[in-house]
């Protein structure tokens, strides 16, 4: 590749980030906007469910921040301070995201019981607007991460968000409808309830695996064991110990390990890592550190402490 095709490759990639990072502010926009108008709505309609999803719009909108920051930084080089770079960034502000919306979650919930034991009343027609109003502000949201969320999972994330946000406007929409025309209000904490179940299950599951990146574990699909025998099937390679496996976040995945060989040269070794890490790079495994000793830690484990 000539440096002037180079420079256009590298122009290109920089104009498509670009693009994705505005079409991030402009949804980040949309969802705080949504979320406003609906807590507002919610206000003045007494409406449980038009809450919930104002908070469902408002946690969607944390996550799409965040994947605009990790769009921003994840190309920001390391240095000596931040020798492995800013990649965690993203999350520890969803490990902070989820606790949040746990509580938040659960608030809801609580107040969605007590509207069900004590219905009071409702305006639907506030409900109906302002949840077609995130109907719309949401598709307009899914039309602008669309074409991203085919290339990026970061910008995939986001686009599935908006999806759900999408679905439970329409949610709203429903229990709006049959207040109105049926005036059945018990609709409306239901629909608040199961808005904020469906938000403690994501906000759980986001918890559960940022805190697990956090602490430094094995990602949940990678089997160490499995892995160990599968390297020492190379020639060469006589047993492997002290085996670490982490990742820096959902895309980085590092593994360290000592590795028992025949007694070779160092030039002779090479063969031997690249084979190694030819075999991580099929379980996702991106970042390899090697560390070859002969006869030299006898008895130690595949993990230790």
């Amino acid at each position: 590749m000539d440096e002037s095709h180079h420079y256009h490759h590298h122009e290109h990639v920089h104009d498509i980030s670009n693009v994705k990072a505005i079409n991030l502010y402009l949804v980040i926009l949309l969802n705080f906007g949504i979320a406003f108008f609906e807590i507002i709505g919610g206000i003045f309609s007494g409406s449980v469910s038009l809450f919930s999803d104002a908070m469902h719009n408002f946690s969607d909108g944390i996550s799409v921040f965040i994947s605009y920051i990790a769009l921003k930084v994840q190309n920001k080089k390391n240095d000596e301070k931040r020798t492995f770079g800013y990649k965690r960034s993203g999350i520890v502000s969803a490990f902070i995201n989820s606790l949040a919306l746990i509580l938040i979650s659960l608030f809801i919930f609580k107040e969605a019981y007590e509207k069900f034991l004590h219905p009071s009343n409702i305006n639907s027609s506030v409900i109906i607007s302002v949840a077609f109003l995130a109907i719309f502000a949401n598709s307009l949201g899914v039309f602008l991460l669309y074409k991203g969320s085919k290339e990026d999972m970061n910008i995939k994330s986001s686009y599935l968000h908006l999806l759900g946000d999408t679905l439970s406007s329409i949610g709203v929409v429903v229990a709006g409808v049959l207040i109105f025309f049926f005036h059945i209000n018990w609709v409306d904490p239901l629909i608040g309830a199961l808005i904020s179940l469906y938000i403690l299950k994501e906000s759980f599951d986001i918890l559960k695996r940022s805190t697990n990146i956090l602490f430094e574990g094995v990602p949940n699909n990678i089997d160490v064991y499995k892995i160990v025998e599968e390297l020492k099937k190379i020639d060469g390679i006589k047993d492997i110990h002290h085996v670490h496996i982490w990742c820096l976040n959902e895309k980085n995945i590092n593994f360290e390990a000592h590795v028992n060989i025949e007694d070779v040269m160092v030039s002779q070794t090479k063969k031997t890592l690249v084979e190694i890490e030819e075999k991580l790079k099929k379980f996702g495994i991106n970042h390899v550190t090697i560390q070859f000793e002969h006869n030299f830690c006898n008895g130690i484990g595949v993990i230790k402490n």
